[in-house]
């Protein structure tokens, strides 16, 4: 793959996508001051490295929410304040933001320092390479005094390095000569203040230790968490360069040192003439006490920024990290130039916030990455969007991410045992130590009220868990990883299950009370003071899956691991047994539809709520994704009636095919249903009509499941989808961060819903469902440690084995025949004229091809991005 510094032009260059922003050569540019923009533009242009991550806001500016808001939050770093409300005690846990290393300002003749406030803006333009994950701004002013200059900025924080980051200015005085200072800081003052409905909630989270400096040249701060004692040490290197013929030389400005307990900066005074360039460099690095191979971090951040090279080699070191990404991520959708695009902008997000650095941390996946406070933070089941994307290029993230659950299993085995259940009972929003963060109360910003939050009982995120474990496993026959943690995750919480379901002695069948399903519009039954819903169907049979395949699990362990494991757990026989019961016995609630045919029920009792006015909601309201809200505020309440916020019962059809459903439903000996070629369907559209999609992962699946029933719709999805963070959608939640869900789902989207692969029982298989739109589509896997490259050409289909990166053959399914492919052999079969294989007896066997998967993912746009 070429080098990320190569720019060639695509056919995207100068389109104008939504939120204002122009593609130009696989560069995000938005022109002009938008203010009521600016905190949607710091999201997008965040940068990190999955370590630590900074928004894209200016250095400049004074952090003042939602305007500017130079957000630093890095994984694992959070902290629990109390706030009283009405009396009440309430506590909450925090993703820290951390002290502000961006801190650059420009002051001219001893005056004020520059802002965008306080000068003419005779040009701006802000910028983000997708490639590089770099943020840029041009800002041409001229001055109260009628000075004119120019300011360019570039930022990154390193992928090379993990503790590293580095800022670059290039100053020009157009029409004046002067006298300048450089105000270098970093800035421990900071709350949590970004997300509107928290703040009566506490923001405070840091308390000062000490400033320090490190010689002439480099400044430093630490400061400490107050309840988890966290410690935190940033050091800044800056420098100042002339420009002198072709190159630069160093020079020694003025320099001035203040300080304060949570303050340090320095001022660096020297002269500049008209028509002068100088260049300023901030070369800063980044420690917490988490880390490891450290004895204290205010000394480890000086040591390290005092030995990083200039900007220019951090940022080559950066570009060739990069690099390596794209060579296993990178993805053609040469059709589809927007769309490419804009998945690879994906790409690089979900990079910055999962990647190796990622692996090395006790880190999870927050739902809104480390880009914004909203969710506070918190790790969901979101990670079951993610993983997939994960899995087949860079699988030994998932591996680390995942050790993230087992290494909080002690403590969902005390959630369990708390509620009266075995097993591992995990929370719905999970912190720093595992606990329960999900609040008790929460602010409808519409009725500014706080109502009682009952969303704990989304269980479901247990078996969230076991499936990513399993579908890990699938991907990369991680034998050692379910031997040691893997096994041990989903056996515990097969029997968190197998303890909270019950049998109905009428109907023989096993039931689950007292949980919400993905829905969360339906918190409990209309007049209960109780929370929690009877059979939610999603939940009984990702149930009814586990206790299938937990024996499967236990099986696949060494004899020796598998007596050990049982022995210590105290898994009986009868347990095993319970799990067979429950895997041919649990209740799937169904109902008919409007016209008398068989549907999936969400939950017990769904069909009797009342029917919403759809109609007249949207006539009054401008954007009606967030019915609960809405309906509150009017005095009244979702659980009154049918609808839903997002996918439900048809993430049945999301996560499972067509077969694994029909094997689940005839074992649970529900023949009618898994002899319904219709059901998906009809089940399908019953909630699509019922369904706000207030969360954007709803538009995901949806477009998933009805990649073969209806493309068109589910293209139009995708769309609004790969759409849905640049554009804010949701009107201003993409700026309190990005949805990491949704930016790895469009890319999971390509893979699993329109070239529907998917590993089971160490096949490999594709069950293609394209529109015509990708022809071209090419991108590579790595599947059991060996490299494909999978492309779709002129109405076929052909997966190829790379010799780079060859671990062993694999099996590959085609068209229900399975072959093994070795290094350097491909197999293409014929597609019809809705994207379906017609046949795989045309194609020869096993044909050894040239190797040139890194020649051809890049033609014509070499390595231009980084995708969803």
């Amino acid at each position: 793959m070429t080098s990320a510094t190569d720019q060639t032009p695509t056919n995207a260059t100068g389109e104008v996508l939504p939120g204002g922003a122009v593609a130009d050569d696989f560069t995000l540019t938005w022109t002009g001051l938008e203010p009521d923009d600016e905190g949607l533009r710091e999201a997008l242009t965040s940068t990190g490295n999955g370590y630590f991550c900074t928004r894209g806001a200016a250095e400049w500016e004074d952090t003042d929410a939602p305007k500017h808001y130079a957000g630093t939050y890095a994984h694992g770093a959070y902290n629990r304040e109390t706030t009283i409300l009405g009396g009440r005690p309430v506590l909450n846990e925090d993703l820290v933001n951390l002290p502000n290393w961006l801190v650059l300002k420009l002051r001219i003749e001893g005056e004020e320092a520059i802002r965008l406030d306080n000068v003419d803006v005779l040009d701006y333009r802000h910028s983000y390479d997708i490639r590089t994950a770099t943020v840029s701004r041009e800002f041409r002013f001229r001055d109260r005094a009628g000075r004119e200059t120019t300011l360019r900025s570039r930022r990154f924080v390193s992928m090379a390095h993990s503790h590293q980051a580095a800022m670059e200015w290039t100053i020009t005085a157009e029409n004046w000569s002067g006298r300048i200072g450089i105000v270098s800081a970093i800035d421990g003052r900071v709350d949590n203040t970004m997300v509107a409905r928290y703040r009566d909630l506490e923001g405070r989270h840091l308390d000062p230790v000490t400033p320090r400096t490190f010689g002439p040249e480099i400044i430093a701060l630490k400061v400490r968490t107050r309840q988890s004692n966290l410690y935190v040490s940033e050091a800044a290197r800056t420098r100042v360069y002339r420009g002198r013929g072709r190159g630069w030389e160093k020079v020694e400005p003025v320099r001035t040192l203040h300080q304060m307990n949570d303050y340090i900066q320095q001022v660096l005074d020297l002269d500049l003439t008209e028509g002068e360039t100088v260049r300023v460099e901030k070369i800063v690095s980044f420690f917490t006490s988490h880390d490891n191979a450290i004895t204290e971090t205010l000394t480890a951040a000086g040591r390290h920024v005092e030995r990083y090279p200039d900007f220019a080699g951090c940022f080559a070191e950066h570009v060739d990290a990069w690099d390596e990404y794209w060579d296993v991520a990178d993805l053609e959708v040469p059709r589809e130039p927007r769309i490419e695009l804009l998945l690879r902008f994906h790409m690089a997000h979900v990079l910055q916030v999962c990647s190796r650095h990622t692996a090395r941390h006790d880190a999870g996946v927050p739902a809104r990455g480390l880009n914004g406070e909203a969710y506070r933070g918190h790790v969901f089941w979101d990670e079951l969007y993610v993983y997939p994307f994960l899995n087949y290029r860079v699988p030994e993230i998932t591996r680390g991410l995942l050790m993230y659950r087992y290494r909080r299993l002690a403590e969902a085995r005390a959630a369990a045992a708390l509620e009266g259940y075995r097993g591992a009972m995990f929370p719905w929003q999970s912190g720093s130590d595992g606990t329960e963060e999900t609040q008790v109360v929460h602010l409808n910003p519409l009725s500014g009220q706080w109502d009682p939050d009952h969303s704990h009982n989304q269980r479901h995120v247990n078996a969230a868990i076991f499936y990513n474990v399993w579908q890990y496993y699938q991907a990369t026959d991680d034998l050692e990883f379910l031997r040691d943690y893997g096994a041990e995750l989903m056996l515990e919480i097969a029997r968190f299950w197998a303890s909270i379901a019950h049998k109905n002695p009428n109907t023989g069948r096993y039931e689950i009370h007292g949980v919400m399903g993905p829905d969360e519009f339906h918190e409990r039954y209309p007049g209960s003071e109780t929370g929690g819903l009877r059979n939610n169907a999603y939940t009984n049979v990702m149930v009814a899956w586990i206790c299938a395949t937990a024996p499967k699990v236990l099986a696949l362990l060494p004899k020796s691991r598998r007596r050990a494991l049982r022995s210590r757990l105290g898994i009986t026989d009868d347990e095993i047994t319970r799990w067979s019961e429950m895997c041919t016995s649990m209740t799937v609630p169904t109902h008919r539809d409007d016209d008398g045919h068989l549907v999936i029920t969400q939950f017990e009792g769904y069909e009797q709520l009342g029917e919403l006015d759809w109609d007249g909601y949207r006539a009054r309201h401008k954007n009606i994704q967030r019915m609960d809200r809405i309906l509150k505020a009017e005095g009244d309440d979702p659980d009154h009636y049918k609808l839903a916020k997002q996918a439900d019962a048809v993430m049945l059809f999301f996560l499972f095919g067509e077969d694994e459903l029909r094997e689940i439903f005839s074992r649970l000996g529900y023949d009618a249903i898994a002899d319904d070629a219709d059901l998906a369907r009809r089940t399908i559209a019953y909630y699509d009509r019922r369904t706000s999609h207030g969360s954007t992962l709803s538009l995901v699946a949806h477009a998933a499941v009805l990649a073969g029933i209806d493309p068109e719709s589910s293209w139009e999805r995708f769309l609004v989808a790969v759409e849905s963070d640049i554009g804010d959608v949701q009107g201003g939640t993409t700026k309190e961060g990005i949805h990491m869900g949704v930016m790895s789902g469009t890319l999971d989207l390509l893979q699993r819903a329109y070239l529907g692969a998917g590993a089971r029982d160490g096949v490999l298989t594709f069950d293609p469902r394209l529109t015509l739109r990708l022809d071209g589509l090419a991108l590579s896997l790595v599947f059991q440690g060996t490299t494909l490259r999978v492309s779709v050409n002129g109405g076929s289909l052909t997966v190829a084995v790379q010799s780079e990166g060859f671990s062993h053959p694999v099996r590959i399914g085609l068209g229900g025949e399975v072959r093994e492919l070795g290094a350097g052999q491909e197999w293409t079969v014929s597609l019809d004229s809705d994207g379906r294989i017609a046949s795989t007896s045309a194609a020869p066997a096993a044909v050894p091809v040239p190797d040139t998967a890194q020649t051809s993912a890049t033609s014509g746009h070499d390595h231009e991005g980084n995708g969803a």
